[in-house]
């Protein structure tokens, strides 16, 4: 199946009035098949890349920004991240025992969301996410409005191999004539259809829906699934655990043995391995 995979940011012009665009195939389907995710948790998970994406073209350094949810329904948890150069992962876990609910608050009944941007260089920054509106998208638009004082709107849609997603956002500065522009082209993005987002390429799609409004679109950016576990990471988490943890394990197990949640990769450490973490040289 054909895959565009791609990202393109664009704006109105002479106005404070930004949007992105973001259509997901291949990296969805790859991140999706890691588990028999039933469609109501796989139409979340798509939901939240794309809206990671999305937010990702806020991010105006190197880093990564991820959605996390933890919720006490049946879906336990959900993340979706999004680096700065537009590789992303995600994973859900649930309980496989409960009933799929179909709405976003019975799937996740009174859990925690929150959105982490976590720069290469510098201070990590948490936000909660409201869990007031209906939808993903719903909440989201709460918390640009709320926390960054931006008023945003975001269209998203998942099936079982794709997922795509629209995002427009009102700059601060924003003038009379910006405020009739942000009221028109809501009106106007509010009319798009799934398969629309879903099917068309963003030039089609952006025409379709603004071609009386002037549009600046940029370059079109690939998305890739991508996980950024390593050995080297997965002993710094080793390390967190703590040496006596760890040589616990050893003692019991004879080797310690990690599985990436994102990708499966399978990491093992045997004792010279934990000796030098901890030691900084291998004992014998």
């Amino acid at each position: 199946m054909a895959s565009r995979d791609q990202f393109q940011r664009f704006i109105f012009e002479h106005s404070q009035v930004r949007g992105a665009w973001v259509q997901l195939g291949e990296s969805y389907r790859e991140i999706v098949s890691q588990a028999p995710y039933p469609d109501t948790v796989r139409q979340l998970l798509g939901e939240s890349l794309v809206a990671s994406v999305l937010m990702s073209s806020t991010l105006k350094f190197e880093g990564t920004l991820s959605l996390q949810a933890q919720g006490e329904g049946p879906l336990r948890t959900l993340m979706a991240e999004c680096s700065h150069d537009r590789k992303i992962r995600g994973l859900a876990r649930f309980d496989e025992h409960a009933v799929m609910e179909d709405s976003f608050h019975d799937l996740l009944g009174q859990g925690r969301m929150a959105i982490t941007i976590t720069p290469d260089q510098g201070q990590r920054y948490q936000g909660v996410v409201p869990r007031e509106a209906d939808t993903l998208a719903g909440c989201l638009e709460e918390y640009f409005l709320r926390s960054e004082q931006l008023a945003t709107s975001l269209f998203i849609f998942a099936d079982e191999n794709r997922c795509a997603g629209l995002l427009l956002q009102r700059l601060p500065g924003a003038s009379d004539h910006d405020d009739d522009l942000w009221d028109r082209i809501n009106h106007l993005a509010r009319t798009v259809e799934a398969e629309e987002l879903l099917e068309l390429d963003s030039e089609t799609l952006l025409h379709r829906l603004f071609h009386e409004e002037t549009v600046r679109v940029f370059d079109a950016e690939p998305v890739i699934f991508h996980c950024s576990c390593s050995r080297e990471r997965t002993l710094g988490a080793l390390e967190g655990i703590g040496q006596e943890e760890c040589y616990s394990i050893l003692e019991e197990q004879g080797s310690i043995e990690m599985d990436c949640q994102f990708c499966h990769a399978h990491y093992r450490f045997d004792r010279n391995d934990i000796d030098h973490l901890f030691t900084g040289h291998t004992l014998h």
